[in-house]
């Protein structure tokens, strides 16, 4: 399968069609030395025989919706249950396995950029109305990896698209990030239900909890601790509430590692970002490196509306109509 480069005078991001998989983002650290950041695998082969959420698009609705059930205007909809009793990242075939139709285009404000574009049938998954969907991958000048979704539908559906890199900014193979500094615009989060597996509807403060992030601390500081939430994923699995959400790009939150220097900022026009650290990784697969992927070997930050968005009402809105326009910006710019 091709692998398709993007590259600048500091940085190279490497992706494929399937899943418009982002297989490697090579970046210097405080003394230039390059390194891979993004957990995967060391061939495009183990790419594609291994774990298939690794740096892909999901979708139709990424993360989880409760039951695989959701309502538009009145009619019931049911979707397969990929993850226990919940639907997750739009299904068993979702985009995430698609071959993305890749073209190269010009666009000024990037130094190179791709076209992904995939159609998604009335009926695939389950899921209704015919989704013609396209994502921008754009590298600039200034080292931000600009990921721009936009889809558009035949009739009314369910869209929550996102991107689902780990990052480990000392260097994919080398250890856990659990030693990597966090901070979230955050000041609330979405807790999650053990009845339902996923989000219980709740909005809660993030002060004096774990969960708090909105000063850096290390990710092992919050995953550490006896907390409800935590010991329940053995981590951290959860949506934040992005702080003054007005539909425009805001600093969504900062990954920094103090070993090698670098650091991450995410920016996004979403109301969520969901943080995951990678708590099924056991050690039993091997990755770049000839290391195990282990517990925490990377970072998650997947800029999305909130988890089972269509079942509750005072959630963000995830219902698209025909004659709208989905669109979702999303930056991971490197320092």
């Amino acid at each position: 399968m091709q692998v398709y480069t993007l590259k600048n005078k500091s940085i190279e991001i490497d992706f494929i069609a399937r899943g418009g998989q982002i297989i490697s983002i090579k970046v210097p650290d405080a003394k230039g030395n390059i390194a891979d950041v993004v957990v995967g695998y060391d061939t495009v082969e183990e790419a594609l025989a291994g774990d298939a959420y690794f740096g892909a698009l999901c979708g139709r609705y990424a993360n989880r919706i409760v039951g695989g059930e959701f309502e538009i205007d009145g009619k019931k909809y049911q979707l397969d249950c990929n993850n226990e009793t919940n639907h997750l990242h739009g299904g068993v075939d979702g985009f995430n396995r698609r071959n993305w139709k890749v073209s190269a285009v010009e666009i000024d404000r990037y130094v190179q950029a791709y076209q992904l574009s995939l159609v998604s049938e009335d009926g695939d998954q389950n899921y209704p109305g015919k989704l013609e969907v396209s994502v921008i991958y754009g590298l600039t000048d200034d080292n931000q990896f600009v990921i721009a979704y936009e889809a558009q539908t035949s009739k009314p559906t369910v869209i929550n698209l996102t991107s689902h890199p780990y990052f480990n900014l000392n260097g994919a193979g080398n250890g856990s990030a659990m030693n990597h500094e966090l901070l979230l615009n955050a000041s609330n989060y979405t807790p999650i239900s053990a009845e339902l597996g996923t989000t219980s509807g709740d909005i809660v403060l993030v002060k004096d909890t774990p969960f708090d992030f909105t000063n850096a601390k290390t990710v092992e500081s919050a995953c550490k601790t006896d907390h409800e939430q935590i010991r329940m994923f053995d981590g951290i699995d959860h949506n934040f509430v992005l702080d003054d959400f007005d539909g425009t790009i805001k600093l969504a939150g900062v990954l920094s590692d103090p070993e090698s220097g670098r650091k991450m900022e995410v920016y996004t026009d979403q109301p969520g970002i969901q943080i995951y650290t990678g708590a099924h990784f056991d050690g039993s697969e091997i990755g770049k490196k000839g290391a195990p992927i282990i517990q925490c070997a990377g970072l998650a930050m997947e800029t999305q509306i909130f988890p089972n968005s269509p079942n509750y009402e005072h959630f963000p809105n995830a219902i698209l109509r025909s004659g709208e326009k989905y669109k979702h910006v999303c930056i991971y710019k490197f320092c």
